[in-house]
């Protein structure tokens, strides 16, 4: 990759830019931005397959890494202009602040050794005349990747955020779940918090305006919309723009940071792993003491747009299906990240597997759309009580539970996170294998296949599997393999039955052709 001024001083079109962290959900929306500027994109991931079905992925480089190994960093960083760093430990557990800070530094170095002209951080808003000892962990190890940045010896451009506003983003859906299912709230005393809020198409505004900076600018900048709200005047804003009744919020005292994201947990599909950093960060008020970014990155006409504003664009995208990222579009800390063991060769121990098949009185495309159109609002074709009771459990060992929906009703993509599950492959019209994410004593996949029969009808083959991590694993497959005839047996019963009720008047599915559980 090449691109802006050429070593000589010559002056090219467009800018060579890594960005890290794109399969996350800033990091896959900044991609398009930066391609729509004129700039070219190459992407460093750990997984580059799941940024396999994203529209733009053919117009980019994608590149395997980690920003954890130097050797793979230094290679993405070869004739980049511009370095994003978008990544951090938002929801990781045990000692974050050391992979943090490690990861910053390599990032640093190797963006040095290669001759990057600049890094560009999101870090998070700090309170000003807070001592950084007091604040939250994950906070302060943003505050401290920043500082590492600007003094890797490559001119850095750290820009700090407080709650971003859009669609998917965690922040907003934290906001959205606690308004609209609570019309009457006992909430933590942050609620009268000042927050400065901004949309999400400023941030991407200023994070590609960033590329362009001075070379003798080495500098933070706070980054904000355009008002200063408290949590509650945000929610009862929200509540407007919504068109939903005044909610009646009452803060109390006594709910802890820890308590807090249980709540915020039990009523959003925000898991308390996530929604703690969240929350503490709101302990303090977080508000810009600077605008100078505009001298840099002037505000077009517009912009920067208003909190009732960013809230209307978002709820629109999200009730035309436009989410183009979320969230939980980013890994899991701690969730199985192995793909699938390649079968029947695979030498890595048990494998535990129940097979379902079914003719389906329907076309091979009527039952694509029901295995592609599961999880979410449509559910899971089966006992209904059984997935609801394994998502709260999941949730109260500190998993995701069933809640995180889907991106878009209709559609899936490799990456894509699905309820407790993520999508680990998908060919259409033919097969969807997921992984899952829920807390498990081993790994676990669940996957659909699509066959064409003979007469205009169609073939449904479910194979879940299971591949157990010690004694635990083993006990737990056997003792929920009672309930597979009724969850994976009535699964693929429903999923034919849908796709033949469906298709068309007096299609039904045919008899089940067989089911076996087996241990390989």
């Amino acid at each position: 990759m090449s691109g802006g001024e050429d070593r000589d001083g010559g002056r090219r079109d467009g800018l060579s830019c890594l960005v890290t962290g794109a399969t996350g959900y800033l990091g896959g929306r900044l991609v398009p931005e930066l391609l729509a500027a004129g700039h070219r994109v190459r992407c460093l991931a750990r997984s580059p397959g799941r940024l396999r079905d994203h529209p733009w992925t053919g117009r980019v480089e994608v590149v395997r890494g980690d920003v954890t190994d130097a050797e793979s960093v230094g290679a993405a960083m070869h004739g980049v202009d511009v370095a994003y760093y978008l990544v951090h430990a938002l929801g990781a557990g045990g000692d974050f602040e050391q992979a943090d800070r490690s990861a910053a530094r390599i990032f640093g170095e190797q963006a040095r050794s290669a001759g990057v002209r600049r890094v560009v951080y999101l870090g998070g808003l700090t309170p000003a005349g807070v001592p950084e000892q007091e604040l939250s962990p994950h906070l302060r190890s943003r505050a401290e990747v920043g500082r590492i940045l600007l003094g890797s010896g490559v001119p850095t451009t750290v820009l700090r955020a407080a709650v971003i506003i859009g669609s998917g983003s965690a922040s907003f859906e934290m906001l959205r779940y606690l308004t609209e299912r609570l019309p009457v709230m006992v909430t933590p005393r942050w609620v009268r918090t000042r927050i400065q809020p901004i949309a999400v198409r400023d941030v991407l505004r200023v994070l590609v305006g960033s590329a362009r900076m001075p070379p003798d600018v080495n500098r933070a900048f706070d980054i904000g919309g355009p008002e200063v709200l408290t949590y509650r005047e945000m929610m009862r804003r929200y509540a407007a723009v919504a068109g939903l009744p005044r909610r009646v919020i009452l803060p109390v005292p006594v709910l802890t940071p820890g308590l807090s994201s249980l709540w915020i947990g039990l009523v959003t599909p925000v898991p308390p792993s996530i929604a703690r950093p969240l929350a503490e960060s709101l302990r303090h008020e977080v508000v810009c003491h600077e605008r100078d970014i505009t001298r840099y990155v002037p505000d077009p006409p517009g912009h920067p747009v208003g909190f009732d504003e960013a809230v209307h664009l978002a709820l629109r995208r999200i009730r035309d299906a436009e989410v183009t990222t979320r969230w939980s579009s980013a890994s899991v800390p701690g969730a199985p990240s192995d793909p699938l063991p390649t079968d029947p060769d695979w030498a890595g121990g048990s494998l535990y597997t129940d097979h379902r098949e079914l003719a389906v009185n329907a076309p091979p495309d009527a039952l694509w759309r029901v295995i592609e159109g599961i999880g979410g609002d449509n559910g899971w074709y089966s006992f209904p009580l059984a997935w609801a009771v394994r998502g709260w459990l999941d949730r109260l060992v500190g998993g995701v539970g069933l809640r995180r929906g889907r991106r878009d009703a209709a559609r899936l993509r490799v990456g894509d996170s699905l309820d407790f599950w993520r999508v680990e492959e998908i060919q259409p019209g033919r097969l969807l294998r997921l992984r899952a994410e829920m807390r498990l004593p081993g790994l676990a996949w669940l996957e659909m296949r699509c066959e064409t029969a003979e007469e205009g009808r169609s073939r449904y083959r479910q194979r879940a599997l299971f591949h157990p991590r010690g004694f635990l694993g083993h006990a737990y497959w056997w003792a929920i393999s009672p309930w597979h005839a009724v969850v994976f047996g009535g699964m693929a019963r429903n999923i034919g039955r849908t796709a033949a009720r469906t298709a068309g008047p007096g299609r039904a599915a045919a008899p089940r052709l067989g089911s076996r559980g087996t241990a390989s």
